[in-house]
Protein backbone atom coordinates (compact mmCIF):
# COMPACT_ATOMS: atom_id res chain seq x y z
CA UNK A 1 0.00 0.00 0.00
CA UNK A 2 2.42 2.15 0.53
CA UNK A 3 4.01 2.17 -2.70
CA UNK A 4 1.15 3.26 -4.45
CA UNK A 5 0.65 6.37 -2.16
CA UNK A 6 4.14 7.18 -2.63
CA UNK A 7 3.52 7.04 -6.13
CA UNK A 8 0.75 9.22 -6.13
CA UNK A 9 2.24 11.64 -3.96
CA UNK A 10 5.33 11.80 -6.60
CA UNK A 11 2.99 12.27 -9.20
CA UNK A 12 1.56 15.26 -7.91
CA UNK A 13 4.69 16.45 -7.16
CA UNK A 14 5.79 16.17 -10.77
CA UNK A 15 2.80 17.56 -11.90
CA UNK A 16 3.35 20.31 -9.83
CA UNK A 17 0.64 20.80 -7.87
CA UNK A 18 -0.97 19.46 -4.78
CA UNK A 19 -2.41 16.17 -4.91
CA UNK A 20 -6.06 16.66 -4.82
CA UNK A 21 -7.93 15.99 -1.69
CA UNK A 22 -9.40 12.75 -0.78
CA UNK A 23 -9.17 11.70 -4.46
CA UNK A 24 -6.35 9.02 -3.88
CA UNK A 25 -8.83 7.55 -0.87
CA UNK A 26 -11.51 7.59 -3.27
CA UNK A 27 -9.51 6.09 -6.20
CA UNK A 28 -8.18 3.47 -3.27
CA UNK A 29 -11.55 2.52 -2.26
CA UNK A 30 -12.26 1.95 -6.62
CA UNK A 31 -9.27 -0.04 -6.59
CA UNK A 32 -10.22 -2.56 -3.57
CA UNK A 33 -13.61 -3.13 -4.12
CA UNK A 34 -14.97 -6.86 -3.28
CA UNK A 35 -16.26 -7.73 -6.80
CA UNK A 36 -12.70 -7.33 -8.01
CA UNK A 37 -10.34 -10.05 -8.35
CA UNK A 38 -7.60 -9.08 -11.18
CA UNK A 39 -8.28 -5.79 -11.55
CA UNK A 40 -7.40 -4.69 -7.95
CA UNK A 41 -4.22 -3.20 -6.66
CA UNK A 42 -2.00 -5.48 -7.34
CA UNK A 43 -2.42 -4.91 -11.09
CA UNK A 44 -2.22 -1.40 -10.93
CA UNK A 45 1.03 -1.43 -9.12
CA UNK A 46 2.39 -3.93 -11.79
CA UNK A 47 0.92 -1.20 -14.15
CA UNK A 48 3.43 1.32 -12.14
CA UNK A 49 6.07 -0.68 -11.85
CA UNK A 50 6.27 -1.32 -15.80
CA UNK A 51 6.05 2.35 -16.75
CA UNK A 52 9.21 3.19 -14.66
CA UNK A 53 11.09 1.50 -17.88
CA UNK A 54 8.75 3.57 -20.46
CA UNK A 55 8.73 7.04 -18.75
CA UNK A 56 11.53 8.66 -20.67
CA UNK A 57 9.89 7.24 -23.69
CA UNK A 58 7.17 8.67 -23.41
CA UNK A 59 6.09 12.08 -24.10
CA UNK A 60 3.41 13.22 -21.80
CA UNK A 61 4.53 10.75 -18.83
CA UNK A 62 2.52 12.49 -15.60
CA UNK A 63 -0.63 11.98 -18.08
CA UNK A 64 0.12 8.68 -18.68
CA UNK A 65 0.40 7.74 -15.46
CA UNK A 66 -2.39 9.43 -14.19
CA UNK A 67 -4.23 7.39 -17.05
CA UNK A 68 -2.59 4.43 -15.31
CA UNK A 69 -4.25 5.23 -11.79
CA UNK A 70 -7.70 5.63 -13.27
CA UNK A 71 -7.99 3.48 -16.22
CA UNK A 72 -9.77 0.94 -14.33
CA UNK A 73 -11.40 3.21 -11.76
CA UNK A 74 -14.84 1.52 -12.61
CA UNK A 75 -14.82 -1.66 -13.03
CA UNK A 76 -18.12 -3.68 -13.23
CA UNK A 77 -18.28 -7.17 -15.06
CA UNK A 78 -21.96 -6.81 -15.92
CA UNK A 79 -21.23 -3.29 -18.02
CA UNK A 80 -20.25 -2.40 -20.94
CA UNK A 81 -18.57 1.09 -20.67
CA UNK A 82 -16.34 0.84 -17.89
CA UNK A 83 -13.39 2.74 -19.64
CA UNK A 84 -15.80 5.44 -20.57
CA UNK A 85 -17.08 6.05 -16.81
CA UNK A 86 -13.19 5.54 -15.92
CA UNK A 87 -12.34 8.47 -18.31
CA UNK A 88 -15.04 10.26 -17.17
CA UNK A 89 -14.58 9.93 -13.47
CA UNK A 90 -10.59 11.01 -14.64
CA UNK A 91 -11.65 14.11 -16.86
CA UNK A 92 -13.77 15.49 -13.59
CA UNK A 93 -11.06 15.00 -11.28
CA UNK A 94 -8.62 16.73 -12.76
CA UNK A 95 -9.88 19.65 -14.18
CA UNK A 96 -11.98 19.81 -10.18
CA UNK A 97 -8.09 19.73 -9.83
CA UNK A 98 -6.89 22.25 -11.96
CA UNK A 99 -5.13 20.82 -14.87
CA UNK A 100 -4.62 22.19 -18.17
CA UNK A 101 -8.15 21.29 -20.17
CA UNK A 102 -5.75 19.47 -22.34
CA UNK A 103 -4.06 17.76 -20.60
CA UNK A 104 -7.39 16.19 -19.11
CA UNK A 105 -8.48 15.47 -22.58
CA UNK A 106 -5.53 13.88 -23.42
CA UNK A 107 -5.47 11.63 -19.95
CA UNK A 108 -9.59 10.49 -20.71
CA UNK A 109 -8.12 9.38 -24.44
CA UNK A 110 -5.56 7.66 -23.12
CA UNK A 111 -8.12 5.75 -20.47
CA UNK A 112 -10.33 5.12 -23.53
CA UNK A 113 -7.33 3.83 -25.58
CA UNK A 114 -7.83 0.52 -22.67
CA UNK A 115 -11.11 -0.50 -23.59
CA UNK A 116 -10.01 -2.19 -27.26
CA UNK A 117 -6.59 -2.39 -26.94
CA UNK A 118 -6.21 -1.50 -30.34
CA UNK A 119 -3.39 -0.69 -32.48
CA UNK A 120 -2.83 3.30 -31.97
CA UNK A 121 -0.33 5.66 -33.87
CA UNK A 122 -0.18 7.61 -30.54
CA UNK A 123 3.02 6.71 -29.07
CA UNK A 124 1.59 7.65 -25.45
CA UNK A 125 -1.23 5.27 -26.28
CA UNK A 126 1.28 2.36 -27.48
CA UNK A 127 2.77 3.00 -24.27
CA UNK A 128 -0.05 3.03 -22.15
CA UNK A 129 -1.97 -0.31 -23.93
CA UNK A 130 1.33 -2.29 -23.98
CA UNK A 131 1.39 -1.62 -20.21
CA UNK A 132 -1.71 -2.92 -19.72
CA UNK A 133 -1.57 -6.00 -21.57
CA UNK A 134 1.86 -6.81 -20.26
CA UNK A 135 0.37 -9.10 -17.98
CA UNK A 136 -0.04 -11.70 -21.12
CA UNK A 137 3.59 -11.86 -21.30
CA UNK A 138 4.17 -12.64 -17.21
CA UNK A 139 6.21 -15.51 -16.03
CA UNK A 140 3.85 -18.60 -16.29
CA UNK A 141 3.13 -19.02 -12.38
CA UNK A 142 1.61 -15.53 -12.82
CA UNK A 143 -0.18 -15.56 -15.54
CA UNK A 144 -1.71 -18.84 -14.50
CA UNK A 145 -2.82 -16.66 -11.63
CA UNK A 146 -4.01 -13.97 -13.81
CA UNK A 147 -5.99 -16.73 -15.96
CA UNK A 148 -7.59 -17.53 -12.37
CA UNK A 149 -8.47 -13.66 -10.86
CA UNK A 150 -10.60 -13.12 -14.48
CA UNK A 151 -12.63 -16.37 -13.77
CA UNK A 152 -13.05 -15.35 -10.41
CA UNK A 153 -14.26 -12.24 -11.45
CA UNK A 154 -16.79 -13.84 -14.17
CA UNK A 155 -17.78 -16.49 -11.79
CA UNK A 156 -21.24 -15.89 -12.68
CA UNK A 157 -20.88 -16.96 -16.17
CA UNK A 158 -20.97 -20.65 -16.81
CA UNK A 159 -17.82 -22.49 -17.24
CA UNK A 160 -18.38 -23.63 -20.91
CA UNK A 161 -19.14 -20.16 -21.91
CA UNK A 162 -16.67 -18.51 -20.36
CA UNK A 163 -13.96 -20.63 -21.83
CA UNK A 164 -15.17 -20.17 -25.21
CA UNK A 165 -15.49 -16.51 -24.90
CA UNK A 166 -11.95 -16.23 -22.86
CA UNK A 167 -10.39 -18.42 -25.92
CA UNK A 168 -12.07 -15.71 -28.60
CA UNK A 169 -10.10 -13.05 -26.71
CA UNK A 170 -6.76 -14.97 -25.64
CA UNK A 171 -7.23 -15.90 -29.68
CA UNK A 172 -7.46 -12.56 -31.12
CA UNK A 173 -4.04 -11.38 -29.09
CA UNK A 174 -3.02 -14.17 -30.37
CA UNK A 175 -3.52 -13.28 -34.14
CA UNK A 176 -2.42 -10.59 -34.24
CA UNK A 177 0.69 -9.37 -36.09
CA UNK A 178 2.45 -8.14 -32.78
CA UNK A 179 0.78 -8.33 -29.09
CA UNK A 180 2.72 -5.35 -28.23
CA UNK A 181 3.29 -2.06 -30.60
CA UNK A 182 6.86 -0.48 -28.96
CA UNK A 183 9.88 -1.97 -29.16
CA UNK A 184 10.74 -2.29 -25.69
CA UNK A 185 7.52 -4.80 -24.64
CA UNK A 186 7.86 -6.74 -28.03
CA UNK A 187 11.59 -7.19 -26.72
CA UNK A 188 11.29 -8.41 -23.60
CA UNK A 189 7.52 -9.79 -23.57
CA UNK A 190 6.49 -10.87 -26.81
CA UNK A 191 7.69 -14.37 -26.96
CA UNK A 192 6.56 -15.06 -23.88
CA UNK A 193 3.03 -13.82 -24.24
CA UNK A 194 2.74 -16.17 -27.15
CA UNK A 195 3.47 -18.91 -25.57
CA UNK A 196 1.20 -18.19 -22.32
CA UNK A 197 -1.42 -17.73 -24.96
CA UNK A 198 -0.70 -20.93 -27.21
CA UNK A 199 -1.14 -22.69 -23.36
CA UNK A 200 -4.29 -21.18 -22.70
CA UNK A 201 -5.68 -21.71 -25.36
CA UNK A 202 -4.80 -25.48 -25.53
CA UNK A 203 -3.15 -25.06 -29.07
CA UNK A 204 -0.81 -28.04 -29.90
Amino acid sequence: MKHVEERWQQLWQAIGSPPPAGLLDALLAAWREPQRHYHTLQHLEECLDHFDAMRAQSDHACEIELALWFHDAVYDVHAHDNEARSAGWALRALAGAGLAPASCERVAALVMATAAHAPSAAPDAQVLTDIDLAILGAPLPRFAEYERQIRAEYAHVPAALFAAKRKAVLRGFLERARIYQTAHFRTHLESQARANLVGAIGLP
